[in-house]
């Protein structure tokens, strides 16, 4: 075998017939080689995704396209198989098999069929059996070992599978039911329901009926309250004629009283309505003419107490009689004070001392002249502040005249003193305003009053005040109204009494008639309004239930697809009855294969068992799932494989595979046993049996370890060839 796989790189390992011991440590490879083998034969397993999976696990640590070849032998041909990667995304995807040292394919043998024409088993056969891992003894239960074995028991079929069979039963018999789902609970609700909307289509059936029966109840019903209704008209019509006797006689008496109010306003020379408003208006308008005036007058008093204020004001201003111009020069001719000469005291005091000193040539002391120099500085301070107290009562006085402590206040007052003296300007200008506003309204008040006064003496003569005038005009506006409503009381009487005439039949009187309904009108109107209602809500019922009726559909459809429903109940039913009696046949078929099963490979991995364990296990016992036990001469029962020490549940587990290889492995393919570590469990002595048996079990046997006892072992025994990579 040459592979470019994981870690490793164009590595080669050339094995020979029978035990061939390849002895490595840790991480060099082992697992890799055997991973390799498997891929070369088989593939990658389709189904497995991720990084996890053996086309991403083994991708050259070297970076290399990953491509292996191995060179075998088989029905006494040698042959080359190569495995190469084409693709990044499809490792070891090119495929080739050849006769060795020809170009010639070998016929049949493809990439998915290459492992199983070679080995005579599938993928799950060989891992199951010939490639025994150390981590992986146990056998596990698999449909293909399955199969293979159920072959070697009954007919030689490898087409069937308990387990399969029973999971295609099984996903049958759930389809069908499963707790509240499937097939058959689908029919049963399908048949719930049409069988509910058969019984609501029967029951809407009786309420449509009844809807139409109290429909034409209810139908008749107003027939008979319109026939009462109209005999109430008539009855009225009769009542009214008699009724429009009385209104042509009160007709005429309202209008004669009209006519008679209408001639006393003639003769009385009473104004129209018209005239009247015209001259209450008027009358209303000389009152808010009147209030104007006094608003007037009151304006005009305030204006001129403003304006006596004002000149009260200007006149206690210390500015009073003087124009603003000339307090505005008053306020700017006070008398400045002039700045202190503090300079004349110093030059008094240097011209004093410095003179003193010069004219004595030296002859006086210093002191002298420094006092000649002080009584100089004293005079000048003298005059100095002399002049200063001159200004300042030069100031004051000035002041004083004008009610005042400083320039800044007496220009203040001044402003002040102008403000007021242009205010008594506007307030006299407002007043006489005012005032002569005040006399305009007084003098239009009385012109308009005298002359309404006039028009009212016309047919009021005592009316001497606007008091007077007003009361005259009211009872003017009532007899004016007294007889307006006479007029239309006149009108109505009229019109109702042709309005009576107009609708009445001219020969009918109440004793023509049939007797009159006990009920009123307005209470036969009222019923027939309710029985009209009634019918409206009972017709909108039946056209619900009609509506529902047509949604439901035909009866006799929905009889047939409730039978059809019922046939297809009754048929899945049928089927699910049918397929539990099969799955109970099958799992009787399978205890009876077990029985059959079990005793013989039982037995020959019994016998291996024994020879790996010196005699000490006599019997195994294996269920269908590949439970073991095991069993000692001086046991009475059986141990289960978890009560047993790990190197022997290794051992019972290797001997269980030997034997599922002999029995099941095609003898004509002899398929290589491939051995990772298997042995590390074993103590020396189970170790050199377990080499014992498989040196001489005729098959060609790749054991790879990480420990040097097997190559110790087997050094001196020739039975196995040994190399280290």
């Amino acid at each position: 075998m040459s592979a470019t796989f994981g870690k490793l790189t164009d590595q080669t390992l050339e094995l020979s017939d029978g035990l061939n011991l390849i002895c490595a440590p840790n991480e060099a490879g082992k697992s890799t080689w055997c991973a390799f083998l498997s891929t070369m034969l088989y593939g990658f397993p389709a189904r497995e995704r991720g990084p996890l999976a053996d086309k991403n696990r083994f991708t050259p640590w070297s970076g290399a396209a990953m491509r292996g070849t191995i060179e075998c032998r088989c029905g006494g041909r040698d042959l080359r198989i190569t495995r190469d990667t084409v693709r990044a995304n499809s490792p070891l995807g090119r495929f080739s098999a050849v006769y060795a040292g020809t170009a010639d394919e070998v016929p049949g043998l493809t990439a998915s069929s290459c492992g199983e024409l070679l080995l005579g088993v599938p993928r799950e056969v060989f891992e199951r059996s010939a490639l025994i891992r150390q981590a992986g003894m146990a056998v596990g239960q698999d449909a293909e070992l399955e199969r293979r074995i159920a072959s070697l028991i009954t007919t030689g079929e490898e087409d069937t599978s308990y387990i399969e069979s029973w999971d295609r039963l099984k996903k049958q018999l759930n389809r069908r039911r499963y707790n509240k789902n499937g097939m058959i609970p689908e029919a049963e609700a399908a048949l719930l329901a049409r069988e509910g909307e058969l019984a609501q289509f029967h029951a809407l059936s009786e309420e449509l009926q009844g809807q139409l029966q109290h429909l034409e109840e209810l139908s008749r019903s107003c027939e008979s309250l319109k026939g009462k209704i109209a005999l109430c008209r008539r009855w009225e019509e009769a009542e009214a004629q008699t009724a429009c006797l009385r209104q042509q006689e009160e007709a005429q008496a309202a209008q004669r009283r009209a006519e008679l109010l209408r001639a006393r306003l003639e003769e009385e020379r009473i104004p129209t309505m018209e005239e009247i408003a015209r001259l209450r208006a008027a009358i209303v308008n000389l009152g808010t003419v009147r209030k104007s005036v006094e608003k007037a007058r009151e304006d005009r008093d305030n204006a001129q107490r403003a304006l006596y204020r004002a000149e009260m004001a200007v006149n206690d201003s210390p500015f009073a009689g003087q124009s603003p111009e000339s307090a505005r020069k008053t306020a700017a001719a006070v008398p400045p004070l002039r700045p202190r000469a503090w300079w004349f005291p110093v030059l008094l005091f240097l011209v004093g001392a410095g003179g003193t000193f010069l004219l004595s040539r030296g002859a006086y002391p210093l002191w002298a002249a420094g006092l000649m120099g002080c009584i100089g500085f004293v005079l000048g301070l003298y005059a100095v502040l002399r002049r200063q107290r001159s200004d300042l009562k030069k100031r004051a006085a000035f002041l004083e005249l004008y009610q005042t402590s400083s320039p800044e206040a007496l220009a203040e007052a001044a402003d002040t003193y102008i403000k007021l003296y242009a205010a008594r300007e506007r307030a006299q200008e407002d007043a006489a305003a005012k005032s002569a506003a005040a006399e305009a309204l007084y003098a239009s008040l009385t012109t308009n009053e005298q002359a309404i006064l006039i028009e009212v003496r016309r047919f009021c003569p005592g009316a001497f005040d606007l008091t007077a005038a007003d009361d005259a005009l009211r009872e003017c506006v009532g007899r004016r109204r007294e007889a307006a409503e006479a007029e239309s009381q006149a009108r109505e009487a009229a019109l109702r009494c042709q309005f009576a005439q107009a609708g009445l039949e001219p020969a009918l009187s109440p004793q023509d008639l049939p007797p009159r309904p006990q009920e009123g009108p307005d209470e036969l109107n009222r019923q027939l309004e309710a029985a009209q209602g009634e019918m409206a809500a009972v017709r909108s019922q039946a056209d619900q239930l009609q509506g529902r009726l047509s949604a439901i559909g035909d009866e006799d459809a929905l009889h047939a697809s409730v039978e059809a429903l019922r046939a297809t109940l009754a048929g899945l039913q049928q089927e699910y009855d049918a397929i539990t009696m099969a799955m109970d046949a099958l799992a009787s078929a399978n205890t009876t294969l077990q029985n059959r099963f079990s005793p013989e490979l039982g037995r020959q991995a019994a016998r291996i068992f024994s020879a790996l364990t010196g005699g000490r296990y006599q019997k195994i016992a294996l269920d269908r799932s590949f439970g073991a036990s095991a069993q000692t001469g001086e046991d009475p029962i059986a141990r289960d494989v978890r009560l047993l020490s790990q190197g022997t549940a290794d051992q019972l587990y290797l001997a269980v595979r030997l034997a599922i290889c002999d029995l099941l492995l095609p003898p004509e393919k002899e398929v290589p046993l491939i051995l990772d570590d298997a042995l590390i469990t074993f103590d020396d002595q189970r170790m050199a049996a377990a080499l014992d048996y498989l040196s001489t079990c005729g098959r060609q046997i790749l054991m790879f370890t990480c420990q040097s006892r097997e190559a110790d072992y087997l050094r001196g025994k020739g039975l196995a060839h040994m190399q280290c990579i």
